[in-house]
């Protein structure tokens, strides 16, 4: 240990876990231990609030030096003991599925960090520190910095690793782990998995390079040389400076790469290389939920939603009984705390941003990162740097928000139109209606007119102000921070119904219907029993003959189809578009019936708007168990429908705000049709792994002049496929066609007036790794053909004109080839993936039917699925279509999980349709679907032309098929299929 002569002095002491028997090597020194058994506390960021490190006890020692020493002071210390604190839960990580431990060394891993004080600890000096470890052949070890060693010797493995950054703390992670690298720049992106699973360290490794370059671009340079993913050995959620620490299960689920991913390398930048000042609060939890959470919502256009969420659970959590300001903060330990140490912060930094526009918001945080880089920072060092980079004075902006507790609840009133000369004049008053002194607010105005809407932001220092904006057309409505940009308390018309408030109501009545008092047990009895017996003191169960009104003070719950009070829950959609039929449901356009599908339906109590009726139907017995297990985790949701046993949940959503107080409608005795607010630009742009310029070169090549709309029997048909070959054979995958070419070649007779042609199929394939999986595939296609000249279906007045078929289907042959390129050099699926380019689709699926009935590498009993790529080139705003999705029962379940992970809207098209070559998978039992962004009017037309395609939404189609892709290829479960198979 080198100490620094700047801190020496005769009280030279340190902490470290009195499970050590410590001992002095450096001679002239001497060491004293000053005390035993003292509680130790957690240092470094992720901090816990909590009970289950009480057990850890410290030493205390002195080191004693000569008075007459000068310079810094260099010290070797011995100690040896056994660390073995247990793996425990508290109340508030229970709550996220996580456990802790101070620090431990088992058979399956080692998890030493701060909190174990196994390096002896200098009261809050940051540090510096090389590391050699010693672990049994085949483990591995991880910590901060640089790995400069990894090898075996003598039985052991060693690794060493140099962190010549300040520390707060020393990790020592190590388990049996394989590791997977990819460099990004200067960056290596490492994965140290428990099981080995390339396929799932790839997706990890991509990830962070796409994340580290949005990053630095936003922040600035990555502070490390690197950033591992960790499996960890129980199920954590840990970022720690250049690597995180995952559980088993939460790695594996897909959503945690845009979730939970991107927030743990994001502390990298906040917490774990600017550190905080706990004593000053606690900023870095808000700002990165900001920059990490916020921004991917934005990103996928959720934006506004996200922040009501949060303001809707300030309003629901915080009280003046539990309510601390910014300054106090310092981690998380239940609900209050992170309602207001992530959410008011978060807020606070989203009102910097509008104040301040996204520009000036980027450079003061890149100012603050620049200048605090290794060091302890507070809130007051963020508006240091804010003012630098603005020339603004912030304190008043950063004093009310990080001192102040409570918050403001804002009031539209008083508002009147009246015409003038230049249009019309719309005033109105806003008022502070909290029982605090007024904030300081910028308040942002919507006025929507008869063909626009403006949007001006106005100044309140008072309790009640009275405004006026002109406006050169009719004003039709105004709102009030309608996207939520201001911290605030939500009116209760502001937040929809939904089972948080159900879940968070202290007293419950359920209502269970008259007719099934005689059953001993029924479905619902079951359910609302369980809920009882867990907390007698919070249910009361009746039956809907036992009352004549709901009350208005408590939640309730009525269960059943046969409810009485079923209309009361009707009345209460009146404003949402959905209804409640005696055996089925309209909702989201959809009519559900009643068999096998489980309903929750939730409004306002008409006796008490504050509480909320929730309806409640189970489909079947055997649903129970997973809805008691599911109901918590939707608590956001006003409407949820499951379907079957497990049960699996199918619709969901949140009821619009309707009935604000900060909205008043300007106009009467019309039907209102405003203009939509355009979608605000993200704070960052993640690059996505697809490029739009490549994709739209190989459209502009098959839908060329040259090519000639790839007409059956054509040299430019044949053109195409060689271009196809080629792209397959530079992405590295294996030729599966005839004779170890990428064709399969073969001639027939085409169309109504037989004519003979020699077709071709291009096949290329990645190989399955999988011996249980021998001979399957997932078969992913296109047609690469098109009309030519118009035959075979031309339209009159087109005869002899190039039908470019630059959507149908260019468009889906350029998404699959630069799938190839990413997938085929890298993956290594467990079962084979089949890349296959149709001919002759235009004129009756000649391509695809050959395919299925006659390619016998891979025969069609074998294949698990067919993802048919077929007109994806003008997604624009649109939702993606699946077509087909009843051709087995899970689809619909697969594409809602993948709009989840990709957040690009997904529609599965109800109706059966013939559309193109997944027909013919269908026909012969096999699950299989098209990817479709839509009909549009130059179908079949010359017009079909590469200048109409919307490259940015081929980005998006590329990426939703590469996560079904992968899904498929690691299945282990073959699918139900539930199509029209061809007898």
């Amino acid at each position: 240990i080198t100490i620094p002569e700047s801190i020496l002095n005769q009280e030279l002491k340190f902490s470290l876990h009195n499970a050590f028997t410590v001992s002095i090597v450096t001679p002239g020194l001497n060491i004293e231990k000053i005390k035993e058994g003292v509680n130790a506390e957690d240092v470094g960021m992720d901090r816990e609030e909590t009970e289950s490190s009480e057990g850890l006890q410290l030493n205390e020692y002195r080191i004693v030096f000569p008075e007459s020493h000068t310079g810094d002071l260099n010290v070797s210390i011995k100690y040896s003991g056994k660390i073995e604190s247990p793996i425990e839960q508290s109340e508030e990580n229970y709550a996220r599925g996580f456990s802790e431990s101070p620090g431990i060394i088992a058979d399956l891993g080692v998890y030493l960090a701060g909190s174990t004080y196994w390096i002896p600890h200098f009261n809050d000096e940051l540090i510096t520190f090389n590391l050699t470890s010693s672990t049994p052949t085949g483990w591995k070890t991880v910590s901060q910095g640089t790995r400069t060693t990894s090898e075996d010797a003598d039985g052991l493995h060693i690794d060493v690793w140099e962190s010549p950054e300040p520390m707060e703390e020393v990790f020592l992670i190590a388990a049996e782990f394989t590791e997977y690298d990819y460099t990004v720049g200067a960056v290596t992106a490492m994965a140290f998995l428990r099981t080995p699973d390339e396929t799932l360290a790839n997706k990890y490794l991509e990830t962070t390079a796409q994340y580290l370059e949005m990053y630095r671009q936003l922040v600035g340079p990555y502070p490390f040389t690197k950033f591992a993913l960790i499996e960890n050995f129980w199920e954590t959620g840990y970022g720690m400076p250049s690597f995180t620490l995952l559980g088993e299960k939460i790695i594996r689920f897909p959503f945690i790469l845009h979730s939970s991913y991107p927030h743990e390398l994001l502390h990298n930048w906040w917490g774990n290389s600017v550190y905080v000042d706990f004593e000053k609060g606690n900023w870095c939890e808000g700002l990165t939920a900001y920059m990490a959470d916020h921004l991917i919502k934005e990103q996928r256009g959720q934006g506004v939603g996200y922040r009501r969420s949060t303001l809707q659970k300030f309003t629901a959590y915080v009280n003046p009984e539990n309510d601390f300001s910014l300054t106090e903060f310092r981690s998380r330990y239940d609900a209050p705390s992170e309602a207001i140490g992530y959410g008011k912060c978060l807020m606070m930094w989203n009102m910097l941003r509008q104040d301040l526009g996204d520009e000036e918001f980027i450079k003061g945080f890149q100012n603050f990162n620049r200048t605090n880089k290794f060091k302890v920072a507070a809130f007051s060092d963020i508006q240091k740097s804010f003012e630098e980079t603005t020339e603004k004075d912030l304190n008043e902006f950063f004093t009310q928000w990080t001192t102040r507790t409570g918050a403001p609840e804002l009031q539209l009133n008083n508002v009147s139109v009246n015409q003038i000369d230049e249009g019309y004049s719309v005033e109105f008053t806003i008022a502070q209606i909290q029982s605090e002194d007024p904030f300081l607010l910028n308040v942002p105005v919507f006025i929507y007119t008869e063909s626009d809407f403006i949007k001006e932001i106005v100044e309140m220092n008072k309790k009640e102000q009275h405004y006026t904006l002109n406006v050169n057309e009719k004003p039709l409505r105004i709102d009030i921070d309608p996207e939520f940009d201001l911290f605030r308390r939500l009116h209760y018309n502001e937040i929809p119904p939904s089972l948080a408030t159900a879940y968070g109501s202290e007293k419950v009545l359920i209502i269970l219907p008259a007719a099934e008092k005689k059953p001993e047990t029924s479905r619902h009895k079951t359910l609302a029993k369980k809920w009882f017996d867990e907390k007698p003191d919070k249910y009361e169960i009746l039956f809907d003959d036992d009352i004549k009104d709901i009350p208005s003070d408590k939640t309730v719950w009525v269960f059943g189809w046969n409810n009485n009070f079923k209309n009361l829950v009707q009345e209460g959609l009146s404003d949402y578009s959905t209804q409640l039929n005696e055996k089925s449901v309209d909702i989201n356009k959809k009519n559900l019936v009643e068999e096998n599908n489980s309903f929750i339906v939730s409004v306002r109590n008409p006796n008490n708007p504050e509480e909320v009726i929730v309806w409640l139907t189970i489909g079947n017995d055997d649903a129970v168990p997973g809805l008691l297990r599911k109901l918590p985790h939707y608590g956001k949701y006003s409407y949820l429908v499951f379907e079957g046993d497990e049960p699996a949940n199918i619709e969901k959503g949140q009821w619009p705000v309707v009935h604000s107080p900060l909205t008043n409608v300007l106009t009467t005795g019309e039907e209102i049709v405003l203009t939509e607010i355009p979608k605000r630009e993200p704070l960052a742009k993640l690059q996505p792994v697809f490029s739009a310029d490549i994709l739209m070169e190989h459209v502009k090549f098959l839908a060329s002049e040259e090519l000639k709309g790839r007409g059956l029997g054509t040299e430019e048909l044949n053109k195409a496929a060689q271009y196809i070959e080629e792209q397959f054979k530079a992405a590295g995958l294996e030729p599966a066609g005839d004779e170890g070419t990428y064709f399969q070649t073969w001639v027939e007779k085409v169309g109504e007036e037989g004519k003979e042609f020699t077709l071709k199929n291009v096949i290329g394939i990645i190989p399955g790794t999988d011996e249980k999986m021998a001979g399957q595939s997932v078969v992913l296609s296109a047609h690469y053909d098109h009309l030519g000249l118009g035959w075979p279906d031309v339209r009159k007045g087109n005869e002899g004109k190039i039908h470019y078929g630059a959507d149908d289907n260019a468009s889906g042959v350029s998404v699959m080839i630069e799938l190839a390129k990413l997938m085929g050099k890298t993956e290594k699926p467990k079962r084979t993936i089949i890349f296959v380019a149709f001919t002759g689709e235009e004129a009756g699926l000649v391509g695809s039917k050959h395919y299925v009935n006659n390619y016998t590498e891979f025969p069609a009993d074998k294949v698990m699925a067919n993802i048919n790529l077929d007109t994806v080139g003008r997604l624009f705003e649109k939702k993606l279509l699946i077509l087909n999705g009843e051709s087995a029962r899970e689809w619909k379940f697969i594409f809602m999980g993948t709009e989840y992970v990709t957040g690009i809207p997904i529609s599965m098209v109800p109706q059966q349709l013939d559309a193109s070559d997944q027909v013919a998978f269908i026909e012969a039992g096999i699950p299989a679907i098209q990817i479709f962004s839509g009909p549009e009017e130059d179908y079949h037309k010359p017009t079909d032309t590469y200048e109409k395609i919307d490259s940015d939404g081929m980005v998006k189609v590329a990426a939703v098929t590469k996560e079904v892709l992968q899904y498929f290829a690691e299945r282990e479960e073959s699918l139900t299929f539930t199509g029209k198979k061809e007898e």
